[in-house]
């Protein structure tokens, strides 16, 4: 049953609850406000995200301390080599009286951390990328609901690409935000070494709870957007396409293949859920360009000539914007 009169006091609850969020976040990470915001969006977007960072930027503390301002069940796998699609999704066993019981995986929590995706090889990446997609997993014949709200963010490292197997990009589009996770600034890294030992002892209070998240997951579904923004979505999004009727000379020059209809989709959900964090009802142009790299770097391929040139995917994605 929906616990607000309409959808404006369900938003100006949304942006309160973030407000709150925030607070309690950054009891204990310091200084990833953008990276906060999008990994919470991605959340009420019923989504998912690649975190890309080198080690030891916090990026488990980070998901774990979401997960308890959540109140939300949470877990870890470390993705290696020899890891197996059951070592996720489960598998069935025999029991004593010799029936066979499923015995659920890792993957039955509401927010998991695939860390270091690819370590393992595509088959065990593709068990994780279809309980993704579908939100339950089927073994020997039966399918199994994941639970809801159910929220995966996978990381990769960006500097260590010996015994990796590269997400295709296919599978990467499936993945909502493609978020860079960088160094902390001078200052930033400055109070972490300071207070590092109180911040880790610190309390975090659970200031959501799963069925308000599904409340507002639905309500960013409701939020209304005007043509306008519509269109110079869809625009954007056909200006990385080369050889296309919209697209642009720096497509043309610098991308081998651009960015599909999903990419539309997200950017018009993204930018409605950027609004409602900011506490306005209906998403502008500027929203749609505030989401717009995090979800278009991992769904344009870059060209030879832009890799000889040096040019990064950042670079063409702002001359497009």
């Amino acid at each position: 049953m929906n616990k607000f009169a309409n959808e404006v006091e369900a938003a100006d609850a949304l942006h309160e609850k973030y407000t709150s969020l925030k607070t309690e976040i950054n009891k204990i990470i310091v200084g990833q406000d953008e990276v906060v915001k999008l990994v919470l969006s991605s959340l009420f977007c019923h989504a998912h995200s690649l975190l890309v960072g080198v080690p030891g930027l916090a990026k488990t503390l980070l998901i774990k301390t979401v997960a308890s301002a959540m109140n939300l069940d949470f877990n870890r796998i470390q993705f290696t080599p020899d890891l197996m699609p059951s070592d996720i999704i489960g598998a069935e066993t025999l029991d004593k009286d010799r029936n066979f019981k499923f015995i659920k995986g890792p993957v039955f929590n509401n927010i998991i951390l695939a860390d270091e995706i690819n370590r393992t090889p595509p088959k065990t990446q593709a068990a994780l990328l279809e309980a993704m997609q579908e939100k339950n997993v089927t073994v020997a014949g039966k399918e199994y609901a994941l639970p809801n709200p159910f929220f995966v963010l996978a990381t990769q490292n960006p500097i260590e690409q010996e015994g990796t197997y590269p997400l295709p990009e296919a599978q990467l589009d499936r993945f909502m935000f493609n978020i860079n996770l960088d160094y902390p600034s001078y200052e930033d890294e400055l109070s972490i070494v300071k207070n590092g030992p109180s911040q880790a002892e610190q309390q975090i209070n659970a200031v959501l709870s799963a069925a308000e998240i599904i409340e507002f997951q639905k309500l960013v579904d409701k939020v209304p957007v005007a043509d306008n923004v519509v269109e110079y979505t869809v625009k954007l999004v056909h200006s990385t396409r080369p050889n296309s009727g919209l697209s642009k000379d720096i497509t043309n020059t610098y991308l081998e293949w651009g960015a599909g209809p999903r990419a539309s989709q997200f950017l018009i959900k993204a930018a409605k859920c950027n609004a409602l964090l900011n506490g306005k009802y209906s998403p502008d142009i500027e929203d749609v360009r505030a989401v717009a790299t995090p979800i278009l770097r991992h769904r344009l391929v870059k060209n030879f000539k832009a890799d000889a040139e040096g040019l990064t995917i950042e670079a063409i994605i702002e001359k497009l914007l």
